[in-house]
């Protein structure tokens, strides 16, 4: 029986996708809820599994084609198998072959470890089918040995050609060093953004295009945070099963302090202005393929722990591309933490239809005044980028230093003072 693979129902705020790439060719076996297709839209990549076993006996639309809600992909014939030959002098052949490498040592097999060609991101794929790579061939640099595009790229720039390209002889000792590079070589690689990027830009043009974007900047003492953690952090890793980190005590703070100035938590509609009760506070995190920001609901009613955990499930969803439609939807206000990467000070962009977003930078030691006296302090800046049509710089810096009051006295806003 024939069964029809479609474009699963997508949201009303995804009009299509883009095929990415096929694991099945025509004419392979594959089994239920096997995925098929990779499926890349403005926000995530979409799994498409096999509604049942049997072979993939059509391909509607190939790589890199448009497609909407409910189009049919894929003819799968249930329960088929591959087609097996016939041909009595290849069958004859095979059995000649067989013989031989029955006499033959056996040939190695690759470790478990290899990079497979499923493992690559949608990117990488197109690099390695473009240029006739075999991913096993490349030593993999990403997170558990998983092959980049950039592996890729520098693979082929030494002068590998895919696994169909003779090996090249063991270098002599006088040749070990590298030769000079020729004058004039200026390598150039052109490679059309994914949605998902081009989505990104549109947004960001976007929003400083229609929001009248100000910045207003603070600067934190994270000494009594830090005695917390390391005198704290033991007990609540072993009665949390989770680590406790710097993102959610400002995630706790933006919170409390999103009550206290509901104005930076609102957003504009038209001449309207929506002010929600609620705190959905998203974290952006940065993967492979760009910078997504999943949505912690009702951040009022999570403790430290929800807190920790949700944002943990969240990163792991994202590097291994898990990240849902439903997870990345709505929010009211953004956090972001450049100082993961070491950034020192930045002006972050709001994120519509939001109005406000604080960003995070990395501590350092710096020296500060304390009673009279200098001392070295675990410092962060922090910066608050907001719609200047409804958040006046008054509310914006009070935000800024009510969550600069928490955190500099973490015991009193776990009292909620």
């Amino acid at each position: 029986m024939s069964i029809e693979v479609k474009v699963p129902v997508l949201p009303e705020s995804v009009s299509d996708a883009t095929i990415a790439s096929w694991h099945k060719k025509p004419g392979e076996a594959v089994k239920r809820d096997e995925n098929l297709v990779d499926l890349e839209t403005d926000k995530v990549v979409l799994e498409v599994p096999a509604p049942a076993d049997g072979v993939l006996k059509e391909i509607r639309f190939e790589t890199g084609a448009t497609v909407t809600s409910q189009q049919v992909l894929a003819i799968l014939e249930e329960g088929a198998a591959p087609a097996a030959r016939t041909d009595t002098k290849s069958d004859s052949k095979a059995e000649s072959t067989k013989s031989e490498q029955a006499k033959a040592p056996a040939s190695p097999q690759p470790s478990a470890s290899s990079p497979e060609r499923g493992d690559l991101s949608p990117a990488a794929q197109r690099v390695a089918t473009e240029n006739k790579i075999d991913p096993s061939q490349v030593p993999g640099t990403g997170r558990d040995g998983r092959v980049t595009k950039e592996d890729l790229i520098n693979f082929m720039r030494g002068g590998q050609q895919g696994a169909s390209a003779p090996a090249s002889k063991p270098a002599s000792p006088q040749s070990s060093a590298p030769s000079p590079r020729p004058s004039g070589e200026r390598a150039e690689e052109r490679v059309p953004m994914t949605r998902m990027r081009t989505r990104i830009a549109e947004r960001l043009m976007h929003s400083k295009e229609s929001i009248a974007m100000l910045t207003s900047f603070n600067e934190i003492n994270l000494a009594r945070v830090a005695a917390m953690r390391k005198e704290l952090g033991e007990a609540f890793q072993k009665a949390n099963g989770i680590k406790l980190g710097y993102m959610s005590f400002f995630v706790k703070a933006a919170c409390e302090a999103l009550k206290r100035h509901p104005i930076v938590n609102a957003s504009v509609d038209g001449n309207d202005i929506i002010y929600h009760g609620y705190q959905d506070i998203s974290i952006a995190v940065s993967t492979e393929r760009g910078l997504v920001t999943p949505v912690l609901r009702d951040v009022q009613h999570m403790g430290f722990a929800d807190i920790e955990r949700a944002i943990a499930e969240f990163a792991k969803k994202a590097r291994e591309g898990g990240l849902t439609l439903d997870d990345l939807t709505g929010g009211t206000f953004t956090i972001t933490n450049g100082g993961t990467f070491g950034s020192l000070f930045s002006t972050p962009i709001v994120n519509p239809p939001q109005s406000a977003i604080l960003g995070m930078h990395t501590i350092k030691e710096r020296p500060v005044v304390e009673n009279g006296q200098v001392v070295a302090a675990p410092m962060m800046y922090v910066a608050i980028s907001y719609d200047h049509r409804i958040i006046d710089g008054k509310d914006a810096v009070l935000f800024l230093v009510d969550i600069k009051n928490q955190l500099e006295n973490p015991h009193a806003m776990l009292l909620g003072l």
